[in-house]
């Protein structure tokens, strides 16, 4: 079991779906027919033209270019091949993105460990094996998209931020920019985190630091109290397994981090970065770098957004948040909608009713007037019958005027059951910083797309506390039945429009 177990599985499905695909549906298809052209005078030298119609940067057709160059002479002495150029096939162009699938398995793979050091390596290949077949991530790996490739980049730039290689993470992030705008997002997420594990720990270390506290000594609790904050953190940054507690009583088994509320870590993360802050800027002045460079773009750019600019105007869309709750929620249903995860949200109520009461009607609240004052149809999907989107807001959404308010409580339920996850492992602050990363990418885009869902998805399902083997099994069955249902309906189901020549084909 181990990274080799992870690649050699999922290229069990990758590289035969990738032939069938390529044999059915060999011309390019929907956002293909700019991606490939424009990746293929790349292929010919062309570098300066480009299709105003393309709203990402260049980042996957130089990736495209990289990846040719390696295959290129095995296959002109393979004699697939007669020039450069000649070898930017289509399938050969949606290779890549297969080839990425396998990396991001990997990716995962080396998170959980990385999150969860004590697991053997049975569990994350469970994981990462059930987390590549998620289906947005999946479909998109037969195809020329750009979603893959910024995926694999985020999480390569995640995982070098947590093993503390700051300078490659940035260098990484600013690569998955180069991919897509929006990884701007999460770049800061990622540098955000770590200063928050840097100056407040995490519940992984509080965990181990409990179980030391309670298997040593007394007199082995005092800590010496000239030790400094700027030792802890060069301990923090050089990945060692001890870690500096300044400050404690005696008769105290539990450390402070446990017994602190959401106040008392913003107090922590603002005092003690204070005391860290020329180490802090030391160590992160790449990801500054990195946003500067983000900015400027911005500004030269006169936007987010390369081309079709009218399409993609900034939008308060805040009804986004609502359906990433529930499409996350529903993609990880066998522990979302367990009767244990319904009973544990009971037994938080119990706990503590008015609050809980409180924040249930506030995210009720939100929701309902998300849904009726932040709510956008775009032109885009109610124009285009070959989405998925198109008729789950046809036929289940916009079916009645009241449906879109009855969808509240599961919108609600969702997000409650998400946070719920989230803080049996992240502290308040890391869940703050999770919403506000997931809104800033998702609510100023008026275009209901589930395909932007991906990255947020990964996070958090990285991040909860889904540990039954049962529970992934069973998400994973969910996934291989989504996923057959997918692609029989994209390669098998295709169908015409009057308005205009071709084959149409649905898909995500």
């Amino acid at each position: 079991m181990g990274r080799l177990t992870v690649a050699a599985i999922v290229s069990i499905w990758v590289v035969p779906i990738s032939i069938l695909v390529n044999r059915v549906v060999p011309d390019p298809y929907m956002d293909e027919i700019f991606h490939i052209p424009q990746a293929q005078k790349y292929c010919h030298g062309d570098l300066w033209s480009w299709d105003p119609m393309i709203t990402t940067p260049p980042g996957l057709y130089y990736l495209s270019l990289v990846w040719n160059g390696i295959l290129y002479p095995v296959m002109r002495n393979a004699g697939y091949a007669s020039s450069f150029s000649s070898s930017c096939s289509v399938a050969f162009l949606r290779s890549i993105n297969g080839m990425l699938a396998v990396v991001c398995s990997i990716l995962t793979f080396d998170i959980f460990k990385c999150l969860r050091p004590a697991m053997d390596d049975r569990r994350p290949t469970l994981f990462a094996v059930i987390l590549a077949l998620y289906p947005l991530q999946w479909f998109f790996a037969f195809l020329y998209y750009t979603d893959t490739a910024s995926v694999a980049l985020v999480l390569a730039m995640y995982l070098s931020c947590l093993r503390k290689r700051y300078w490659f993470s940035s260098l990484l992030g600013a690569l998955a920019l180069f991919t897509r705008q929006t990884n701007i997002v999460w770049v800061l997420f990622a540098a955000c985190s770590e200063v928050m594990n840097i100056t407040l720990g995490s519940k992984r270390d509080d965990a181990r630091l409990t179980e030391a506290y309670v298997q040593a000594p007394v007199t082995s609790q005092v800590v010496d109290q000239s030790d400094k904050p700027k030792s802890a953190l060069r301990k923090r940054i050089a990945g060692g397994a001890e870690e500096t507690v300044k400050h404690v009583r005696p008769t105290s088994n539990i450390p402070s981090a446990q017994r602190s509320g959401f106040l008392n870590e913003i107090e922590d993360l603002i005092f003690t970065s204070w005391k860290m802050k020329w180490e802090i800027i030391v160590q992160f002045f790449p990801f500054a770098l990195v946003l500067v460079a983000f900015l400027a773009f911005v500004r030269w750019n006169g936007g987010i957004v390369l081309g079709a600019k009218d399409a993609h105007t900034v939008s308060p869309h805040f009804a986004q948040m609502m359906y990433f709750g529930l499409i996350s929620s529903l993609a990880t249903a066998p522990f979302h909608y367990s009767l244990s995860q319904a009973a544990g949200l009971f037994r938080a109520f119990l706990q503590n009713r008015l609050v809980f009461a409180l924040q249930a009607f506030l995210v009720c609240i939100v929701g309902f007037l998300s849904v009726h004052f932040f709510s956008i149809a775009h032109p885009y999907l109610l124009a285009d019958n070959r989405h998925y989107t198109f008729y789950l807001w046809r036929k289940i959404i916009h079916r009645h005027w009241s449906l879109k308010y009855l969808l509240v409580l599961p919108y609600a339920y969702s997000w409650m059951s998400i946070i719920s996850s989230l803080k049996k492992s992240q502290k308040g602050l890391w869940i703050l910083a999770y919403i506000l990363a997931t809104c800033a990418v998702l609510v100023p885009a008026p275009l209901i797309e589930f395909r932007y869902y991906t990255l947020p998805f990964y996070f958090l399902v990285l991040h909860s506390h889904i540990e039954k083997d049962r529970d992934w099994i069973l998400i994973g069955l969910q996934y291989v039945v989504v996923n057959i249902f997918t692609m029989t309906m994209f390669l098998f189901c295709p169908f015409k429009w009057d308005h205009e020549p071709g084959t149409q084909r649905f898909i995500w």
